[in-house]
């Protein structure tokens, strides 16, 4: 984990393990490198002997703002690509789902697309007040087949699940919160120190009782998901060479490179796709 500027940096505070999305600069979109790093991280810190609890956070103002608009587009003309991302997909929800340790999300901005399913997907979520999620995988053409088809219904009613996921509305903090989908806001400023007080009381909990009570509810987790999320992955694939998707994202990715040429446009104007 020493090369320069990392995509994914592992952070050790005691025996809490800080896993930050380092992509600042892009809103912490997710390039090919990042996706791959992300289905790899869940096994190296569940070898790690010192290791209890994980806080997974983002760098800068985004908790992750979705897949990087030059990484989709790749996806259209790419088959070897298109199945490597549907296996990472794959990958990275059945790792964190059979992860032993406790992970804290800090949600400390967007959590868009992929950013959102990551942040679900951890044991207990942090957000801060001016954070939100949002998975416009259908608006931009595709299904969401990296978790939200899968583990949404988990956390709050189907109803809900189908309202956000059909229109890929922000979801405030707070009424991320009411839906279940957050534990609990905190001031922005706070958060980091928040959610490692939270991981170090977790880190605290008698290790053996914590992971078996964690394993058996992943039992409960895969048993439900499973089926949902292998119809999701196939419908995604399918989906990333669909016209609509190709316009949706040429259009968006037009836009962005647009924006970036205006005098006013900051580095975060290209940053990624919500999805």
């Amino acid at each position: 984990m020493g090369e320069p500027n990392p995509v994914l940096t592992v952070v050790a505070d005691g025996d809490v393990r800080v896993v930050t999305l380092n992509r600042p600069e892009r809103l912490n979109g997710v390039s090919e490198e990042l996706h791959q790093r992300l289905a790899e991280v869940w096994r190296e810190l569940a070898a790690d002997p010192k290791a209890r609890a994980v806080v997974l956070t983002g760098a800068g103002r985004a908790f992750s703002a979705g897949g990087d608009f030059d990484h989709l587009r790749r996806h259209h003309t790419d088959p070897d690509l298109r199945e490597r991302s549907i296996r990472l997909d794959r990958t990275i929800q059945t790792e964190m789902i059979r992860f032993p340790l406790p992970v804290v999300a800090a949600v400390n901005g967007p959590a868009v697309g992929l950013g959102c399913s990551l942040a679900l997907a951890c044991d207990l979520v942090l957000m801060a007040e001016d954070a939100y999620l949002a998975d416009p995988h259908v608006s931009v053409g595709l299904v969401a087949g990296d978790g939200g088809v899968s583990l949404w219904p988990l956390l709050t009613s189907l109803l809900r699940v189908k309202e956000y996921l059909f229109t890929g509305d922000r979801i405030p903090a707070a009424t991320a919160v009411e839906l279940g989908l957050a534990n609990r806001t905190v001031p922005a400023a706070d958060l980091q120190r928040e959610a490692l007080a939270l991981a170090g009381r977790l880190a605290a909990q008698p290790a053996e009782a914590l992971r078996a009570t964690k394993a058996a509810l992943a039992v409960l987790v895969e048993q439900v998901s499973r089926g949902a999320m292998e119809a999701a992955l196939m419908a995604e694939r399918a989906t990333m060479t669909s016209p609509d998707h190709i316009r949706i994202i040429d259009e968006l990715a037009s836009g962005a490179r647009r924006r970036s040429t205006a005098p006013s446009a900051g580095p975060a104007a290209t940053a990624a796709g919500e999805d």
